[in-house]
């Protein structure tokens, strides 16, 4: 019987934060908010963490997670994600674990929660998407581009025939919060989207991410607003 399980990268160096995937967030390591959320959710079966990090997969261990050793040379910022799931799926087989379906995490989107993981799960099976991503609905969204001479124009609609707010069709932001795909869509195509591609809509409070230092208290404030922080 395949399972389905998470797999969270979580590399030991980052340009932006030092040893961001352990900074405290809410009293708990980043890294933690992850797994546990992925631990407590019903359609998930197993949780691992892939680090070239010692402590961090120490930690990841202590929170309940299975830890992967990655390789030093798929560890650098050049990496893809792709590269760690898909060594981190072949260590997964080859301890035996047949698996069907890959919740792949973002160690740095901490404000999820189980039921959105479970939601997603659910949404591709009954939809019979090849994969899914987790993304937010934006509204009165309109984007602007500096041209080469400085002059601002509008993108994505006429600034000189604005539509009422109820006639803007629906967009949807990509948060990188999670994505779900089986093991062999990833290896045909070596990318985490391919074929009948599903989306999975959260709530627009969800789709903040940890990238700068500035972002680690934003995110602790959402969490606790939103009594996120409470697992």
């Amino acid at each position: 019987m395949s399972s389905t399980v998470a797999i969270i990268p979580a590399r030991g160096g980052s340009k932006g934060i030092p040893r961001k995937n352990l900074v405290d967030v809410c009293g708990k390591p980043l890294i933690a908010w992850s797994i546990l959320q992925a631990s407590n959710a019903t359609h998930i079966d197993s949780v691992w963490v892939t680090s070239d990090d010692d402590e961090i997969l120490s930690v990841a261990e202590s929170f309940g997670a299975r830890p992967i050793c990655r390789p030093a040379e798929i560890s650098g910022d050049q990496e893809t994600s792709e590269s760690a799931w898909l060594h981190a799926l072949d260590s997964i087989e080859a301890q035996g674990v047949a698996v069907g379906l890959v919740v792949a995490m973002q160690a740095t989107s901490p404000i999820r929660e189980s039921s959105d993981l479970d939601g997603g799960v659910q949404t591709l099976q009954e939809k019979g998407y090849d994969s899914l991503l987790s993304v937010t609905e934006v509204e009165d969204f309109f984007t602007w581009q500096l041209g080469a001479d400085g002059t601002a124009r509008s993108i994505n609609y006429d600034y000189r025939n604005r539509k009422r707010r109820q006639l803007i069709e629906k967009r949807y932001l990509e948060n990188g919060s999670f994505y779900l795909f089986c093991p062999h869509q990833l290896r045909r195509d070596n990318n985490r989207l391919g074929g009948h591609i599903g989306l999975f809509v959260m709530e627009r409070h969800k789709m903040f991410q940890i990238d700068n230092p500035e972002d680690i208290e934003l995110c602790a404030s959402v969490m606790r607003g939103f009594g996120l922080h409470r697992i």
